[in-house]
């Protein structure tokens, strides 16, 4: 197995065995050279890097250096004839208006990181298989967990109920598809060594309110009444109601 990381993420995979590092400080910035070379051998792609800083990454330039950078690696993979290319992108690629989301839900994306996501999408769904790769496009939900960044709800709800402060949230009647990381990870595994192709859903298909979510954690510390809802806004372009079908 062979992993292409930046410096700082090298620690990360050092306690795994049989991993090769392959080091870039800007991996989007490399070329299609340094790329054949870096993919050389390798049966099949598992792409997840992104620019995901939260609070940033929606709206940032960095996710227009994210698409080109993939075109040019998966440009790459088919000179030295990788096999198989699992990719990742997000349920917002889809029209989130429509609510319950299938493959065959139409795309509109409406931020540049959703757009950069399903512009990759189209490209390497219709370029890949031509060239004889397998294309498989994992399509994620609200995914929360181990690693989280403390800016995300789970770790900010988290942090305040073990320090037995008050959680200040909004009213909580957001629908949701959550899903626990290590789920996540397990599907794309999954994707990985099967067959399937085009988009898949990473979800759950269980309809979960952000309310429910914060009192099941709370439940975990016994302390709901920490929970204060209504404190915040809503947010009102934050769609009321997202589930996947799986």
């Amino acid at each position: 197995m062979r992993a292409v990381l930046r410096p700082n993420a090298v620690e990360k995979v050092q306690t795994l065995a049989a991993i090769e590092v392959v080091e870039s400080p800007s991996p989007f910035s490399e070329s299609e050279t340094w790329w054949a070379d870096a993919l050389s051998g390798i049966d099949t792609i598992v792409h997840l890097a992104w620019y995901a800083e939260p609070g940033k990454y929606l709206t940032a330039p960095e996710n227009l250096d994210c698409l080109t950078g993939t075109l040019t690696m998966a440009k790459a993979a088919a000179e030295v004839s990788v096999r198989r290319f699992v990719g990742v992108g997000t349920c917002f690629e889809y029209d989130v208006s429509v609510g319950t989301l299938s493959i065959e839900t139409p795309l509109k994306p409406l931020t540049p990181y959703a757009a950069a996501k399903a512009a990759a999408f189209i490209a390497l769904s219709q370029w890949l298989p031509a060239q004889s790769v397998e294309f498989a496009w994992c399509r994620l939900f609200y995914l929360y967990g181990e690693g989280e960044d403390e800016r995300r709800f789970v770790p900010y709800l988290r942090k305040s109920l073990e320090a037995g402060q008050r959680a200040d949230l909004t009213e909580g009647r957001q629908v949701r598809d959550f899903m626990d990381v290590r789920d996540a990870a397990a599907r794309i595994c999954e994707v990985t060594f099967g067959k399937a192709t085009g988009a898949i859903n990473v979800c759950s298909g269980v309809p979960v309110t952000v309310r429910e979510l914060a009192e099941r954690i709370a439940d975990q510390y016994g302390r709901r009444d920490l929970l204060n809802f209504g404190a915040r806004p809503d947010n009102l372009v934050d769609p009321p109601f997202v589930l996947g079908v799986p």
